[in-house]
This record gives structure tokens, C-alpha cells and sequence, in this order.
């Protein structure tokens, strides 16, 4: 299932269920694991972890050195869960010793062509990106966030489970769960109904987390006078208390 023509590193371990297509180029320290695809030309870089089912088309780059200054050659590393798909001309980057050295990519994500992925970014699971969208250095993806194409991520920044980026935005702060952003600097539009929808959210639910959303975003109220104001309707709707948590936790504050 290896193609005679794919060049392989000795100390490249793959599975005997890894398919490897001509002129792929693996090289030492990166693992795969059985039923991954990898299409010609790809190059996959080490140290990195690939799990199983993932498919990776041509010409992608994974898991090569961040594009970053600061790196001096340390050993970091790039984690990939299951059943990915990286399209044509992904760059996917290692992490740094200045976060926790290790970029991180969960399960059941799409890449279309040309997303960058830059150095210690952590993306959760069920997430799609479009076509050239792309994240900064340290940026946080929640699961089932969707990215426009061509949208673009500032470091650091984090983007909440459920959220929508349209086609073009910038974000420069913090996405709340489920909310939409758009623009040039993105600013929010209310919620991602339509994709909470599809994941099985109740309209009743989608209703109490719109009610959330005004309260952060409609009464004028401080951030902590809002968290104070959600955890009265934690009881009622238990997803509300993402809301809370990254409010909590932004170190950017939010998209407004």
C-alpha cells in the first residue's frame, strides 16, 4: 500500500493499513496510523503523531517547523487525531517551547485548500475550514466552528464551539460560543442557529441562548454584571455556561 516511489525515513513508523502514494515524502519521527491516506507529493515532517483514517491530498504540508522567529530548532511537536481531511496545499506547523510545544488537532475535521494552521493552535473536533482561511500562532478552536474562506484568526485568540466565521472576516478578540461574526475587524451578528440546528439544539434552547447573547451584547451591562445575570439561567439551559466561561477566561475580551 506504499508506493515504490514515495520516499520514507527509516525511522518514520507506519502502519502496514497506511496508504502512501508516489513522491510523498515522510520523514523521521512521525507515526501514522492504520487506514490514513496520504496522496503524492505530500510532505509530513516529524516529530507528529497522525491517527487513523485521516486523509491527506497532495501537495499538503503537515507538521513542518513554525513560521516563527523565535524558534531555535527545539523538538516540539504536531498532534492529529482521526478521520481528518487535509486538502490540497494545507500547511499545518509544529508548536513552540514558548506555549506548550505542541500544535493539536482533535477529530472529523475538514481543511480545504490552502488553510493555514500556525504554530501551538489547539482545534477541537467537527470544525470546517474553507478554503485559504487561516490562524495566527496560539489560537484556541472550539468544536463544530465553521471558517469562511479566507477568513483570518489573530494569535491568541479563541473561538468559541459553534461559532460561524464568514467568508473575510478578521478576528482580532475572542468569538463567543454560537455566535456569528463578520467584517473587517469582525463584529458579531447574532447566532449560529442554522448550524446549532443541525447539531440537534432545541429551538427551545437556541431561544434561551439568543436571550444570553442579549445580555452580553444588548443591556449594556459590564462583563461581570452579565456573567451574573447569565448564571441565573445556567439551571434552565446548561449550555449557557460556555457564555460564562469565556467570559471568565478571555484574556482578549470579546468580539463587540
Amino acid at each position: 500500500m506504499i508506493d515504490k516511489k514515495a520516499i520514507i525515513d527509516p525511522k518514520a513508523k507506519i502502519d502496514e493499513n497506511v496508504t502512501i502514494e508516489p513522491y510523498a515524502v515522510i520523514g523521521a519521527d512521525v507515526e501514522i496510523a492504520s487506514g490514513t491516506w496520504i496522496g503524492s507529493h505530500a510532505v509530513i515532517k516529524g516529530p507528529s503523531r497522525i491517527g487513523r483514517d485521516n486523509k491527506i491530498f497532495q501537495f499538503a504540508s503537515i507538521g513542518e517547523i513554525p513560521q516563527d522567529l523565535k524558534f531555535q530548532g527545539e523538538k516540539t511537536y504536531l498532534e492529529i487525531g482521526e478521520r481528518n481531511t487535509f486538502r490540497e496545499f494545507c500547511t499545518i506547523n509544529r508548536g513552540t517551547v514558548q506555549d506548550h510545544g505542541i500544535t493539536k488537532i482533535g477529530h472529523n475535521n475538514l481543511f480545504m485548500n490552502y488553510v493555514h494552521v500556525a504554530h501551538d493552535c489547539v482545534i477541537g473536533n467537527d470544525t470546517i475550514f474553507a478554503n485559504n482561511a487561516s490562524l495566527a500562532g496560539h489560537v484556541h478552536v472550539g468544536d463544530y466552528v465553521i471558517l469562511g474562506g479566507f477568513a483570518g484568526v489573530l494569535q491568541f485568540c479563541h473561538l468559541g464551539a459553534h461559532s460561524f466565521i464568514s467568508t473575510g472576516a478578521i478576528v482580532l478578540k475572542d468569538v463567543l460560543p454560537y455566535t456569528k461574526v463578520s467584517g473587517v475587524y469582525a463584529k458579531p451578528f447574532g447566532l449560529n442557529s442554522v448550524g446549532m440546528s443541525r447539531h440537534g439544539f432545541s429551538s427551545e434552547t437556541i431561544m434561551t441562548l439568543k436571550r444570553g447573547y442579549r445580555v452580553i451584547y444588548r443591556q449594556n451591562l459590564t462583563v461581570s454584571e452579565a456573567i451574573k445575570e447569565l448564571e441565573t439561567m445556567v439551571g434552565e439551559c446548561p449550555e449557557i455556561q460556555l457564555y460564562i466561561d469565556m467570559l471568565e477566561g478571555s484574556e482578549r475580551g470579546i468580539v463587540r
